[in-house]
């Protein structure tokens, strides 16, 4: 199954000031995240953001909070899936009803929030991709542990790349043009 531009919402999982720090290639998962926003935001996608215990671990990091599109919505939450939490519930069922029902997500920890998260947007009837160079732990065994059981599940591992042509879907647009230039 390939993404759609008008199927999909993009969810950016907890990229916080003070977990950032220590999240293996962290640097590459902000640069990566920023490609989705850009595609995201040029291709009208929905955003929503999760902060993890925001008093705790800090806001979104700038670099993410600059390239959030004009539509972005950021969400706080305690439980470590964004999807028991009921405003981010509220909204994903609000997108699913409009034709939203793929889950494009990214973000840390890869083991925790967003694997739990992953699984239980999947449970509940979505078709959910996890962008696999936009998402890392502590660990890089956590990252690979929590693809073996996301692929297991049901759930579409792939890259930033894969994601953005899919949702691009050809070369000879204006939107191609605009992003391509991204990836060299």
């Amino acid at each position: 199954m390939l993404l759609d531009a008008k199927r999909s919402h993009l969810v950016v999982v907890d990229l916080q000031a003070r977990l950032m720090p220590a999240i293996a290639e962290g640097e590459s998962v902000i640069r990566q995240t920023k490609l989705l926003l850009a595609a995201a935001s040029r291709l009208g996608i929905p955003v929503t953001v999760t902060e993890q215990y925001p008093k705790g671990l800090g806001t979104t990091v700038p670099p993410i909070q600059e390239a959030l599109p004009a539509h972005a919505v950021t969400l706080p939450k305690t439980a470590f899936s964004a999807a028991r939490d009921p405003a981010i519930a509220e909204r994903m069922a609000a997108l699913r009803g409009s034709g939203r029902d793929q889950v494009v997500v990214c973000g840390t920890e890869a083991h925790i929030c967003v694997l739990q998260s992953a699984l239980e947007f999947r449970n509940a009837g979505f078709t959910v991709f996890v962008v696999a160079d936009a998402v890392s732990s502590r660990s890089p065994h956590s990252v690979s542990a929590a693809c073996a059981r996301l692929l297991h599940a049901g759930c579409h591992w792939m890259t930033t790349e894969m994601a953005v042509f899919e949702w691009m879907g050809e070369a000879a647009t204006d939107d191609f043009r605009a992003l391509a230039p991204l990836f060299k």
